[in-house]
C-alpha cells in the first residue's frame, strides 16, 4: 500500500508520458487521469448511469457507450452544459485515482494528471504530498506540437494558450523534470526522483 503520492503533471507536449513510462520502468505504480476518465463512464457505470440522466437517453450509443462526439458537442456549445458533466466526472476521477495509488504496492505512487493546474491543484487534491512538473520552454512546445500532430503553427499556438501558463504550473511544483534535452538526461533526472520520493516516502507518515 503507497500512502506517500507524487501528483505528476505538464503542459502539452512536454513529454509527461515519457517521464510516466521511466517511473514504470522503476517498478513505480502510475494511475492515469486520462484512463480513469475513460473508466468512470464506461457502460456499467454510475457515472455514465448519471450522465444518461442528465443528458437523456441520446447520449448513449446504440451498444450502451457513451456518444462522446454528441457530448462534446453538447458541452462545447453551453457553459453550463460542461459544468454540469464536470461535476459528475470530476469527483469520481479524483476518487479512483486516490484509490489506485493508495492500492499500489511499493512507497510510492505516481498519479499522473495533465490537467492538475487547470483542475484546481492543491485545492482539488490535498492527498498528494507532492507536485512533480515536466517543464519545457513553450517554444520547444510549439515545435513539438506541429512535428507531432502535423498541425499548422497557428492551432499549435492555439492549444498551447488553452491550457494553464507555463508560470502557473510551474507554481504548483515541488519538483522540476525540465524535458528539453537528450532522453539520457531525462533518465538521470527521473533516477533521482525516484531515489528522493523513496526516501521521503520511508519517513512519511
Amino acid at each position: 500500500m503507497s500512502r506517500f503520492v507524487v501528483g505528476l503533471t505538464g503542459g502539452i507536449a512536454a513529454g509527461k508520458s515519457e517521464v510516466s513510462r521511466r517511473f514504470e520502468a522503476l517498478g513505480v505504480t502510475v494511475a492515469d487521469a486520462d484512463l480513469a476518465a475513460r473508466e468512470v463512464v464506461a457502460p456499467g457505470s454510475e457515472g455514465l448511469a448519471r450522465i444518461a440522466a442528465q443528458f437523456g437517453a441520446d447520449i448513449l450509443l446504440a451498444d450502451g457507450q457513451l456518444d462522446r462526439a454528441a457530448l462534446r458537442e453538447r458541452i462545447f456549445a453551453s457553459t453550463q452544459a460542461r459544468q454540469a458533466l464536470e461535476a459528475i466526472t470530476h469527483p469520481a476521477i479524483r476518487q479512483l485515482l486516490r484509490d489506485t495509488c493508495a492500492q499500489a504496492p511499493g512507497p510510492y505512487a505516481i498519479a499522473a494528471i495533465p490537467l492538475l493546474t487547470e483542475a484546481g491543484g492543491r485545492a482539488q487534491y490535498p492527498w498528494l504530498d507532492r507536485i512533480l512538473v515536466v517543464d519545457v520552454p513553450v517554444a520547444v512546445q510549439h515545435a513539438r506540437l506541429v512535428q507531432r500532430d502535423g498541425i499548422t503553427a497557428d492551432l499549435a499556438d492555439r492549444m498551447i494558450a488553452a491550457q494553464a501558463s507555463r508560470d502557473a504550473r510551474l507554481a504548483l511544483a515541488d519538483d522540476v523534470v525540465t524535458n528539453d534535452g537528450h532522453p539520457d538526461h531525462l533518465q538521470m533526472h527521473v533516477e533521482r526522483l525516484d531515489r528522493q520520493y523513496r526516501a521521503l516516502a520511508a519517513h512519511h507518515t
